[in-house]
């Protein structure tokens, strides 16, 4: 018999058939009713346990139409390739991956001119609190909330390169335009983590509850100093990372 709580076994009984396939993404589960009859459970007991995997964003619950499986068709983005300028580019780098992996990127977008956070003004080597350029963008994939992406430029950059204050997209992507104007970046510090939402960042990216965000800081750096810091905030549940550094070649499928 096992020790595991009773709302426990509840959780593991219903995750184990969600792994397997018996709820698909997009079905509903059993009502409540049912699961106490099945379970041989009390109301509070079997909420308990749907509760815990509300929890792990594996299910969702709606007022009067139950709980139903989270869809987690997961994206992969190289970020080897992100905004590597020998690599082949349809516009910028977030539709040139999205498009590539056969999905359909959509975006909204705003230019604001605001002080630089603290944190940021550090890695732009500038002094907290003066102007920056900030780009914003809400990005989605087949029209699902996939992150959103925060760049801040400093102020001393926007007179070389004046479009960077411009509202609207660059579609040529600011890497390949900032290039063209002198200002090449000759490397990047990724810096990754990960942490629940904001309320904010909850509602961007319509995250359920149990589902953390993966926070991806990539500084740029032109010859001699730092250029620009991006802070892409992505949902944890719908986005997976990798890269590709040395030789690959034992990797590949055909060797």
């Amino acid at each position: 018999m096992s020790k595991q709580p009773k709302y426990r076994q509840v959780a593991d009984a219903l995750r184990r058939e969600i792994d397997n396939g018996t709820f698909p993404p997009g079905t509903r589960l059993p009502s409540e009713n049912d699961l106490q009859a099945r379970f041989d459970a009390s109301r509070n007991t079997v909420r308990n346990g749907l509760g815990l995997l509300v929890s792990e964003g594996l299910i969702s619950s709606s007022q009067g139409l139950g709980y139903e499986v989270r869809s987690h068709e997961v994206f992969e983005l190289n970020a080897s390739l992100f905004e590597n300028l020998e690599f082949p580019q349809n516009g910028d780098a977030y539709n040139t991956n999205v498009t590539s992996a056969g999905r359909r990127p959509s975006q909204t977008f705003r230019v604001e001119m605001l002080p630089v956070p603290e944190e940021t003004a550090q890695r732009l080597k500038v002094e907290a609190g003066t102007k920056a350029v900030l780009r914003f963008c809400h990005r989605f994939v087949d029209d699902v909330p996939w992150s959103t992406q925060a760049t801040y430029y400093p102020g001393w950059l926007i007179e070389e390169s004046p479009r960077l204050a411009e509202p609207g997209d660059i579609e040529e992507g600011t890497t390949r335009y900032l290039a063209a104007r002198g200002i090449e970046q000759v490397g990047y510090f990724d810096e990754i983590a990960t942490r629940m939402p904001t309320p904010e960042e909850a509602r961007l990216l319509e995250i359920g509850a149990g589902v953390p965000v993966l926070l991806w800081t990539r500084t740029g750096y032109s010859a001699d100093r730092p250029i620009r810091c991006t802070v892409t905030t992505f949902r944890g549940d719908l986005n997976r990372m990798n890269y590709e550094i040395g030789n690959l070649a034992a990797r590949s499928d055909n060797t």
